[in-house]
């Protein structure tokens, strides 16, 4: 598959989702137009202080963690390959009255098409899998940052992706799987809203190991500050999770595994 079809492919499966997630339960955006914030506890923690920072969010859907970025004070911009995502985090930014610039843009052409640097790039859960290629995303993200600014990731695991996925009990997938991963799930709806009516459920998917994606940072002149795995996630992927708050966790007594992670790397402030 070339690059233009898994782009096409992804990208009409994304724009037929926006209005389902922006009218769906799991993003709540009532809930964000009245004050409230989509960010995780440990990325809050982990990030720090982002006031007066300049921030980008790659892949940032329709910008509800972007502008959760701008509610606690950074000069936020998004940016995402489906127009409809960036329509429809404008219409929230505008609702709200946060200030935010987004741009539709594939993730790759980022550097020419948002002709900045910033403070801090952040790119959130879920975000690396639509990506063929993490060498040549780990450089788009170096070129976007300034001496002394950070990239910050939080991503699902990539162990968590090789167990069935149903109980989560057995490997079922190549974790060094090599080449996209075509899926079709007609009967799946929307992790939002599996309930949805959709015509495209067809994706293209790349797998990308937690060794990949650090050495493709390190590579590209990032320095790895921390990497941090997380016994849960945030929704139920596996049957026998059980939640906790807005957390899903293995049933106590049952060996823990990593579902998420995060990772922090900084640009020197001299090469």
């Amino acid at each position: 598959m070339t690059g233009a079809d898994y782009v096409a492919v992804n990208k009409a499966l994304w724009d037929e989702r926006v209005p389902i997630h922006v009218a769906s339960d799991f993003y709540d955006v009532a809930g964000f137009k009245a004050g409230g914030q989509t960010l995780r506890d440990f990325e809050l923690a982990e990030v720090g202080d982002v006031t007066g920072l300049h921030l980008v969010h790659l892949q940032c859907h329709f910008g509800l963690d972007t502008l959760s970025w701008a509610r606690r004070g950074a000069h936020v911009t998004g940016l995402d390959f489906s127009e409809k995502a960036i329509e429809a985090a404008r219409a929230v930014a505008d609702e709200t009255g946060l200030e935010a610039r987004f741009v539709a843009s594939d993730v790759y052409e980022a550097p020419t098409a948002l002709g900045d640097t910033y403070d801090i790039v952040y790119t959130g859960l879920g975000a690396l899998c639509w990506l063929p290629d993490i060498n040549r995303w780990s450089q788009v993200v170096a070129s976007l940052l300034r001496p002394g600014g950070f990239v910050y990731l939080a991503e699902f695991h990539p162990f968590a992706d090789t167990l069935d996925e149903d109980e989560g009990r057995t490997v079922a997938y190549d974790y060094f799987a090599e080449g996209p991963q075509i899926w079709d799930e007609p009967d799946a709806g929307s992790y939002a809203d599996p309930q949805a009516s959709v015509q495209h459920t067809r994706s293209v998917e790349f797998v990308h190991g937690l060794g990949e994606v650090v050495t493709a940072l390190a590579n590209s002149g990032l320095r790895i500050d921390s990497l941090h795995e997380h016994d849960y996630t945030l929704w139920q992927r596996y049957s026998t999770l059980e939640r906790h708050g807005t957390a899903y966790r293995l049933p106590n007594g049952r060996p823990r595994i990593p579902l998420m992670y995060s990772l922090r790397a900084t640009k020197p402030e001299t090469a």
